[in-house]
């Protein structure tokens, strides 16, 4: 009977209750390795049941908050706490809405190791860290295992940020402990894209110099139209289209129609009337009245 009854408590696993306070409640100097950190505090009666069963190493464990069937999992960092207590990291408090002197209970597991995790930074300030994957890397190294839902703190040049984990592989809790882990980050809580300004195309760039002219207003010297002596109208180029009117030069405006190799020599042109000759534009005809003289000459007898 003896014997039997030692083989079965080899193999029970390690599963008690204890009451649990935060890090903060330990006593002697503040501990901040052990808050953020994933390990906790046990008394020494639970190293001596631990070293007398069937667990595997390093030693894991699932703590458990039954009145709220929340749940996470971590590492043990020492035997040092009094008996019927342990101090777990404040953080780990939060996921499992413990109070102080709640009952926790702590069993032991045994975790398959990562291979992927996936983190969600609680506030958009971790962007601001240089290589924010190399910190968290670092910090997880106080770290013994990741359960997927949690929110974890670590510690960076006196500031804490919360981290959401997302996602872990090969299951939703993995061991961290000496293993090649890639890590992955999703984009922060409340974080949103900048907006960037639409670049102006080329030819949206481009603008038309005549635009840029302000239009003329008041007095503009030599608008009126001129006239011949001879009363004859300015015959139109026919070189090549004998009807069209050949446009008056603006200023500011290139000429699209150049030729390489030739002078042009560009004057204010007036638009030419396509109207005969001998008509007369609005009654008028210059020089067309009748001559006289104030003195008869006397013919020669």
């Amino acid at each position: 009977m003896f014997s039997l009854s030692l083989f079965s408590d080899i193999l029970r696993p390690f599963n008690t209750t204890y009451r649990c306070w935060s890090v903060s409640m330990l006593p002697g100097t503040e501990r901040e390795d052990v808050e953020r950190g994933g390990k906790i505090i046990m008394p020494p009666s639970a190293l001596d049941a631990l070293t007398r069963l069937n667990i595997n190493y390093p030693m894991l464990f699932k703590l458990s908050n039954r009145r709220t069937n929340r749940y996470t999992h971590c590492g043990v960092l020492e035997f040092i706490a009094d008996e019927d207590k342990i101090y777990i990291p404040y953080w780990m408090m939060k996921n499992l809405l413990l109070d102080e002197g709640d009952m926790v209970q702590v069993e032991s597991v045994s975790l398959e190791v990562a291979t992927f995790s996936k983190f969600q930074p609680q506030n958009s300030e971790f962007l601001d860290i240089t290589n924010p994957k190399a910190v968290l890397e670092n910090c997880l190294r106080n770290f013994a295992c990741l359960t997927t839902g949690d929110v974890i703190a670590i510690k960076y040049n006196q500031k804490i940020y919360e981290m959401c984990v997302l996602e872990t592989k090969p299951g939703n809790a993995v061991s961290i402990i000496e293993c090649d882990m890639n890590v992955d980050f999703a984009a922060p809580v409340g974080y949103q894209e900048p907006t960037q300004e639409k670049k102006p195309t080329t030819e949206e760039m481009m603008v038309d110099p005549a635009d840029l002219m302000p239009e003329p207003s008041g007095f503009i010297a030599f608008k009126g139209a001129g006239n011949r002596l001879d009363g004859k109208k300015k015959k139109e180029n026919t070189n090549d289209q004998p009807n069209q009117v050949k446009a008056a030069y603006q200023r500011g405006i290139p000429d699209y129609d150049y030729t390489l190799g030739s002078i042009q020599f560009l004057r204010n042109i007036r638009p030419v009337i396509n109207d005969n000759e001998d008509e007369v534009q609005d009654g008028f005809k210059p020089f067309a009245g009748s001559g006289s003289v104030l003195k008869t000459k006397s013919k020669l007898k």
